[in-house]
């Protein structure tokens, strides 16, 4: 195997990650709309139910990850649980508009579980595909092309919402959820029949085990050797972490209510506001280029703080829109930007401050505070939507973006300037 990046095959690896990325993005925006305008539930309860696939993920991501690392099997250690995980996912999934249809709340729950723990059972093993088929030393550049195409995924849901979903209060989102299991169908096919990932992941093994003295030089024995963090850095990392938190709480509060605030709010019917989420992602997308460059020339505390600002002005802002207008899409735009401001720079500095301990561990604990978020924030700020007013959601976001800039404020470790890049396609490698 050379010393470059196999494209791809990179690209055929991220195709499971696609397919993730595509039923996320249908699940955050109609789920809710089904729960409110077909079964009638109140706003604290459909955030309870949207809060469901981030505790299940507590446990059910740890539980088939660790499990797919101790299979061994003709197609590979991942591949089986991909291909069961897409399988059982698209069966259920297409169950739920035949619920919503017939008004069938049990089936719809069934479904929705059966969905969720599918999802569950192969999401793991999808992601940790790509490092087991590339070399250390490429991984950074792969794991951009992974985002890329889970970028792809999310957008290509957007146009089919904005292609396929009628207006009215009911619509058949039939034809939707079709489009949405004919991509993973065929995403996962594809990747079951180019990818050999027992073959691919013997040879990069052997890569591995080859330049493992002219890499580590005896550093496997340093590596093991852990430290504690010391008082100043473990300061640190608890207001990165706060942050991390206070910063999903806002993000996934508006995520996971905006389809609805759009109808009630500013009169949007059927699939309107997927043009808004829509100019968020590409948006997002456009900017981790430059916001690379930011990060290298002013670190990646101020670079994240201006993201953080500029968030908290975008809902600022959205506070005083009564109904639709094309301008809302300049907004979105930079909410996009500045997420990606946000996602660029916090997981790196979550890894500058744990050198010398377990970096594994720390990685762990940054999926724990933004999942812990997303778990409580759809349940809170739909009490606040049920209980008080719509008009809650936007006041919601932004005190907690500002919180989240005040804790900021007090992280002094982990603002590393990042090294150059060694190509462009590598300003994409992030961890959201």
């Amino acid at each position: 195997m050379g010393k470059k990046l196999n494209y791809g095959r990179t690209f055929l690896i991220g195709l499971a990650f696609m397919s993730i990325s595509s039923f996320w993005q249908v699940y955050d925006n109609i789920i809710p709309l089904m729960l409110k305008n077909t079964f009638g539930l109140g706003e604290t309860v459909t955030g309870m139910v949207m809060a469901l696939d981030n505790v299940l993920a507590i446990f059910l991501l740890p539980v088939f990850g660790s499990i797919s690392d101790k299979v061994d099997t003709k197609l590979g250690k991942r591949t089986p649980f991909i291909i069961t995980g897409t399988a059982l996912a698209v069966v259920f999934l297409l169950l739920l508009p035949v619920a919503d249809q017939a008004v069938n709340l049990p089936l719809f729950v069934g479904a929705l579980f059966g969905v969720l723990i599918s999802m569950g059972i192969y999401r793991s093993p999808a992601v940790a595909l790509m490092p087991d088929l590339t070399p250390n030393r490429l991984r950074s550049r792969a794991n951009a092309v992974i985002n890329l195409l889970g970028a792809v995924g999310g957008v290509y849901s957007l146009i089919m919402i904005k292609l396929l979903v009628g207006k009215g209060s009911r619509p058949n989102y039939e034809p939707l959820f079709i489009s949405v299991a004919a991509v993973m169908i065929v995403a996962v096919l594809v990747l079951v029949l180019t990818i050999r990932e027992k073959k691919i992941a013997a040879q990069v093994a052997a890569e591995e085990k080859a330049d493992t003295p002219k890499e580590s030089g005896g550093g496997e024995r340093e590596e093991k050797k852990k430290t504690v963090l010391a008082p100043e850095v473990k300061r640190s990392m608890i207001f990165m972490l706060a942050s991390i938190f206070l910063w999903f709480t806002a993000y996934n509060a508006v995520t996971t209510a905006f389809s609805r605030y759009t109808i009630v709010v500013w009169k949007l019917e059927g699939s309107g506001f997927a043009d808004c989420l829509m100019v968020a992602t590409v948006a997002a997308i456009i900017s981790y280029i430059p916001i690379g460059q930011i990060s290298g020339r002013f670190g990646r505390k101020k670079t994240i703080m201006g993201g953080v600002l500029l968030m908290a002005a975008c809902y600022l802002a959205a506070i005083f829109v009564k109904e639709y207008t094309p301008v809302i899409n300049v907004a979105f735009a930079l909410i996009g930007v500045a997420w990606a401001a946000i996602n660029v720079n916090s997981y790196p500095m979550i890894v500058a401050m744990s050198e010398g301990a377990d970096i594994g561990k720390f990685t762990g604990t940054y999926y724990t505070f933004s999942m812990a978020a997303q778990i409580m924030t759809p349940i809170l700020s739909g009490y606040f939507l049920e209980h008080v007013s719509y008009q809650t959601l936007f006041p919601y976001a932004m005190i907690f973006s500002l919180l989240a800039f005040l804790t900021m404020t007090q992280v002094r470790h982990g603002d590393v300037k990042p090294a150059k890049k060694e190509s462009l396609l590598e300003n994409f490698d992030v961890d959201d």
